[in-house]
């Protein structure tokens, strides 16, 4: 016989407490594999397919995709142990309650069970991707064509014959009735606010009275049909919110939820206006040499150096002659705390907005190395496939804004780090060498640094070194 086990959105690491719902990779009667990806999330730090321990068929999903979940919360359940067919499934699923973990049930399903619940990273083995074989009953298949589906509400939908016909939804009560609205989901909550409609006046089909997307779909359908004889009534609008009259345009202004990685930029960046006491000085540099020097290491064959490489490598030499800028402060104990390794956070900006990825250990590696790890996080970026651990432990960010066609900016340090260096875009311009006025290649190099760690001196320092070392890259060569 079948064992019903729930599937909970598991500890996704980092601090994130919640995960939005992107995309289900996985039906309610489709058969998963022992750690196939179910559902796509999306958090604060990346987007990433979750995995679940747990092999059998699916037999419920929680949550509409743009859902967001706590961590805790259950995703699915999975039938395990049963051969699957559709009467066995009918027997599991409604009679039995979920199975939590440490159970007999589980224990007796253990070849069943991996053990490896955690986001974004591999688990026991290779596992097979987006299978969908469904073991429906032809009873369920052929209500599916007789009558509209309602979209998945956190209420479990459950792939298996209903032992009685299952109410109308009733379109808009006689009267309201007080208490709390019997209602979960947030986009049944918006497709009724934005059509006007109380959904107190409704009444839910769902258990319990819950108020499904069909339920709200046709009392909007009753309203703006008029029975016989009636003058149809005027259509009940939500308040909307207009722009300034001078404007003179009466276009609803869109509301953009800060969530996902926009809320967390947002989240991080007012957090760092907030805690640190930033400064911004900034040089224009000479950068004819730093391009000659990477034409002729290019012209030499083997793998390609980035610009943005050679000046990740100045930047890592600079933190070892100015090590109080590789830090952070420890609020609580008021004390600063100088890392023991430089890990190099760059922006990125791709299609979900901007990410910075980080290179580990960028002080003990090559220009060589450096370029192919750019080139890597980069293209995952792109992809949407970084994972948590991709974007989390930097210790000091370059930003290259330059690829914006801009030339200088004020950077807003990556809150904890300590500082952050910005450079604009490499262009020619009148400039002053050895005695005589020629066009040079010259870009401007902005750095923002929190006062707590270093006096004006250290960063200005700081600053000068890495513009020299753009002007005249042998200087890098005195100390390696």
């Amino acid at each position: 016989m079948a064992q019903v086990l729930e599937f909970k959105l598991p500890d996704l690491g980092e601090g994130l407490t919640e995960a939005e719902i992107v995309r289900w990779l996985v039906a309610v009667g489709d058969v998963v594999a022992i750690d196939q990806p179910v559902v796509e999330v999306e958090t604060a730090k990346a987007m990433v397919e979750v995995p679940c321990p747990y092999g059998g068929v699916v037999t419920a999903r929680f949550g509409e995709e743009g859902t967001e979940l706590p961590v805790g919360a259950p995703l699915l359940t999975v039938a395990v142990g049963g051969t699957g067919a559709p009467e066995e499934l009918a027997e599991a699923a409604p009679g039995a309650a979920p199975t939590a973990g440490g159970s007999a049930a589980e224990s007796a399903v253990s070849s069943e069970y991996s053990g490896n619940v955690l986001v974004g990273y591999g688990t026991a083995g290779p596992a097979a991707r987006r299978r969908r074989v469904r073991h429906e009953n032809p009873a369920v298949a052929q209500s599916r064509v007789a009558a509209p589906a309602p979209v998945a509400a956190p209420a479990p939908v459950v792939a298996a014959p209903a032992p009685a016909p299952a109410p109308a939804p009733v379109a808009v009560a006689v009267a309201g009735h007080g208490g709390p609205v019997p209602v979960i989901s947030p986009l049944v909550r918006k497709l009724a606010r934005d059509r006007g409609l109380d959904l107190r006046e409704v009444r839910g089909s769902g258990p319990e009275g819950l108020i499904l997307r069909a339920d709200v779909e046709f009392a909007l359908a009753a309203l703006e049909r008029p029975t016989a004889g009636e003058t149809p009534a005027p259509a009940v609008t939500a308040p909307a919110v207009t722009a300034p009259a001078s404007v003179g345009t009466s276009a609803v202004a869109e509301r953009i939820p800060l969530r996902g990685v926009r809320g967390a930029v947002a989240d991080k960046l007012s957090r760092s206006r907030t805690e640190i006491p930033d400064a911004t000085c900034w040089v224009d540099a000479d950068a004819t040499e730093l391009m000659a020097a990477r034409t002729a290491m290019n012209a030499a064959g083997g793998p390609k150096i980035s610009l943005l490489a050679l000046l990740a490598r100045i930047c890592v030499h600079a933190l070892s002659r100015f090590p109080e800028l590789n830090s952070t402060v420890d609020t609580t104990a008021r004390e600063i705390v100088r890392l023991p390794a430089v890990h190099l956070g760059f922006a990125a900006q791709t299609p979900r907005g901007l990410v910075v990825p980080v290179v580990k250990d960028a002080g003990s590696r090559t220009a060589e190395s450096l370029a192919a790890e750019f080139a890597r996080l980069t293209e995952a970026a792109r992809q949407s496939a970084l994972t948590p651990a991709d974007l989390t432990g930097g210790t000091f960010t370059l930003n290259n804004y330059g690829v914006f066609g801009v030339d200088g900016s004020t950077p807003i340090i990556n809150h904890p780090e300590a500082a952050m260096l910005g450079v604009g875009r490499i262009i020619p311009k009148p400039w002053v060498h050895q005695g005589e006025l020629a066009v040079r290649q010259v870009v401007q190099l902005s750095f923002t640094f929190d006062h707590r760690v270093c006096d004006g001196g250290t960063a200005g320092g700081f600053l000068r070194y890495v513009a020299d070392c753009v002007e005249q890259p042998a200087v890098l060569l005195r100390t390696l």
